[in-house]
């Protein structure tokens, strides 16, 4: 049993037991290549989520009439990689073996693979759907393999070729895009087309959703540490969201790259409220 958090996201206040989805965040950014401030991110979803209402006139749900918990953040060894990885693969494991959700909110994009390495023992067959600016698909960044660079390109190394489909991406080196090419993951650069197309793919299979919210583009979403122009917008994202939450047999996932300190309008914040509001109420089949 988890014990819940004081500061919830909104609507967010089930007990574990009768919970679903169990929320919890990890604030880590010792990967961050360019801009920190992610690790406040998770902190920072939930204190503004009160600027949101529980009800969704996109879904015409309401996070009240559903059971989620939010387990708070994780206490980690920042600047220990590896422990932090492990941590929240054992917080991955409890919540799958409690045959629940488990919505993970970062924190730099590292953090998914802690989520994956756990997933994947559970569902053999698991598939990612990652949106996301970046295809995080080095072999290693300045000689370091554990990083937000690399992140898409562990997760390969333990499910395998035509696993993992990304969308939105409009950056990376020449390697990373000659290297998916080669058919090892499934690319659209720059938006979703073809999204329609995976989903069908992808029916019935476990799958884990990865959200990058610099998928967006800056104009709407500059409090990230990469910020990368021509991006998607706030609508585009949303329908995506809907469509892969609503439509398939989502297992994990995880909204991460808020930094909140990279905007102070408070801008960003809000708008990742409402893509993890969305979420949690598209996984409501």
């Amino acid at each position: 049993m988890l014990n819940k958090n004081v500061i919830n996201f909104i609507g967010c206040e089930a007990e574990y037991e009768e919970a679903d989805i169990v929320i919890f965040g990890v604030p880590f950014d010792s990967t961050t290549s360019y801009r920190p401030g992610t690790r406040f991110g998770s902190q920072a979803i939930r204190n503004e989520s009160y600027g949101l209402e529980t009800y969704s006139p996109y879904q015409d749900k309401d996070l009240t009439d559903y059971k989620i918990f939010d387990s708070g953040d994780l206490e980690l060894a920042i600047g220990d990689t590896e422990s932090v990885l492990n941590e929240i693969a054992n917080r991955t494991k409890t919540i799958l073996e409690d045959n629940k959700l488990p919505f993970m909110l970062g924190g730099e994009h590292l953090v998914t693979l802690g989520a994956v390495r756990e997933a994947v023992k559970k569902y053999p067959d698991l598939h990612i759907v990652h949106f996301d600016a970046h295809a995080d698909l080095r072999e290693d960044y300045l000689g370091v393999k554990l990083s937000h660079a690399c992140v898409l390109r562990r997760c390969w190394e333990l499910l395998g070729d035509d696993r993992i489909y990304q969308f939105g991406i409009r950056s990376g080196d020449r390697e990373e895009f000659k290297w998916a090419k080669q058919g090892h993951v499934r690319m659209q650069k720059y938006d979703f087309s073809g999204l329609s197309e995976v989903v069908e793919k992808l029916y019935g299979k476990p799958v884990y959703f990865t959200i990058d919210l610099d998928v967006l583009d800056p104009s709407i979403f500059p409090g990230t540490g990469t910020p990368e122009a021509g991006g998607v917008g706030f609508p585009d994202l949303l329908q995506a969201v809907n469509w892969v939450a609503e439509s398939l047999n989502i297992v994990g996932c995880d909204v991460n790259e808020l930094s909140p300190s990279c905007d102070l309008s408070g801008v960003s914040t809000a708008v990742a409220c409402k893509v993890v509001r969305e979420l949690l109420l598209a996984l409501q089949k």
